[in-house]
C-alpha cells in the first residue's frame, strides 16, 4: 500500500493544503486539478503512480482544503493562483518536474512553463486545454459573455455553473458508462462552492477565464521552442474541451503522444483511471528526469 500524506504549508500568509506520496528521491510529478474540485479527484491516481515518481498535489486557494479567504482579501486571478503554485514550490525545494494539469489546472501549468521554462520535464494534459480548438461554444459562450460584460444580465448563466446539476453534468457528460462514476464527486464539489462566500470566488475566476486565452500564442511559441515531451489523454466526449482541443497540441509539438478515450469525458480518471493510470506511466518512464532533482527545505507543516 502507498502511503499518502495529507499536508499544509503557509505560503504567502495563506494554509495550502497538498497531498504528497512517492520517494523523494524519484522524479517529481505536479497534479493540478479544475473545477469545481481539488485534489480529491487525484486520489485513486497518486497510488497508482507513486511507487515510482514523487507526487505532489496541491489545493488551489479557493478550493478543496486550502484556505478559500473572501474576494477582498485576496485576488482571485490566474496569475494569482499560479504565484501560490509556484511559491509552494519553491518552498518545498522543488526546481524541476513534470506535470499533469486538467480544466483550471492547465493554465496554472502553463504560467509555471512560461516563467520557468527549464523546470518543465514533461507535460500530460487530460482535457486541459491550449489552443482555441478546444473550447466547445455551447459550453463557453455564457462564459465568455459574462467576462465580456459581467452585471444582472449575464452573471446568472455564469452562476448556473455552481448549481448541483450542472456539477454533476460536468462529471457524467460523454460518459459511456455513468455508473462508473461515484456521485460522492459532484456533491462534495457542491458542497464546496456552496461555502458561505465562495461563489464570488468563483464568479471572480470566471470572470479572469477569458485572460487565459491571450496567453496562448506564448504557450505555443514555448512548446515550439522547447518541445516538452507531451502526453494528451482525454476524453473523447467531453463537451467542455472537445477532441480537437487534444489533436491541436502536434501542430507545435509534432511528437505529442495523443490518445483520445472512447467513453470518457471531462473527469476521465473517474472512469478510465487505468487506462490513464498506465499511458501515464509508460510516457513519464520514457521521459524521466535525473534523479535527485528535488531537495527538502523546511517551511511545510506536517497536517
Amino acid at each position: 500500500m502507498v502511503e499518502i500524506l495529507h499536508r499544509y504549508a503557509t505560503v504567502r500568509g495563506h494554509r495550502v493544503f497538498y497531498r504528497e506520496a512517492g520517494p523523494r528521491e524519484a522524479p517529481t510529478l505536479l497534479l493540478l486539478h479544475g473545477f469545481p474540485t481539488s485534489s480529491r479527484m487525484f486520489r485513486h491516481l497518486i497510488p497508482a503512480l507513486a511507487d515510482r515518481f514523487h507526487v505532489i498535489a496541491p489545493d488551489h486557494i479557493g478550493f478543496g482544503n486550502s484556505d478559500a479567504p473572501p474576494v477582498d482579501a485576496f485576488t482571485y486571478t490566474f496569475d494569482s493562483l499560479t504565484d501560490i503554485t509556484e511559491a509552494l514550490l519553491n518552498q518545498l525545494g522543488v526546481t524541476r518536474y513534470a506535470m499533469y494539469v486538467q480544466d483550471y489546472g492547465a493554465p496554472i501549468g502553463w504560467r509555471l512553463a512560461l516563467r520557468s521554462p527549464g523546470a518543465i520535464t514533461a507535460v500530460i494534459t487530460q482535457n486541459g486545454n491550449a489552443y482555441e480548438d478546444g473550447f466547445v461554444p455551447d459550453f463557453w459562450k455564457p462564459v465568455w459573455a459574462y467576462g465580456e460584460n459581467p452585471g444582472p444580465l449575464t452573471e446568472p448563466a455564469a452562476r448556473s455553473a455552481l448549481s448541483l446539476e450542472a456539477i454533476r453534468r460536468q462529471y457524467l457528460h460523454g460518459v459511456e458508462r455513468p455508473e462508473s462514476v461515484d456521485p460522492d464527486t459532484w456533491a462534495a464539489d457542491h458542497r464546496e462552492v456552496s461555502r458561505p462566500g465562495n461563489d464570488l470566488v468563483q464568479l471572480a475566476l470566471f470572470r479572469d477565464y477569458a485572460g487565459n486565452r491571450l496567453l496562448y500564442p506564448r504557450v505555443h511559441a514555448y512548446f515550439r521552442e522547447h518541445q516538452v515531451p507531451l502526453l494528451a489523454v482525454w476524453g473523447a466526449g467531453d463537451e467542455i474541451f472537445g477532441p480537437a482541443g487534444a489533436r491541436a497540441f502536434t501542430r507545435d509539438l509534432p511528437d505529442a503522444e495523443i490518445h483520445l478515450i472512447p467513453g470518457g469525458g471531462h473527469f476521465l480518471l473517474e472512469s478510465h483511471l487505468d487506462t490513464v493510470s498506465a499511458y501515464i506511466r509508460g510516457f513519464l518512464t520514457a521521459h524521466q528526469p535525473v534523479p535527485g532533482s528535488r531537495r527538502q527545505v523546511e517551511g511545510a507543516e506536517a497536517a
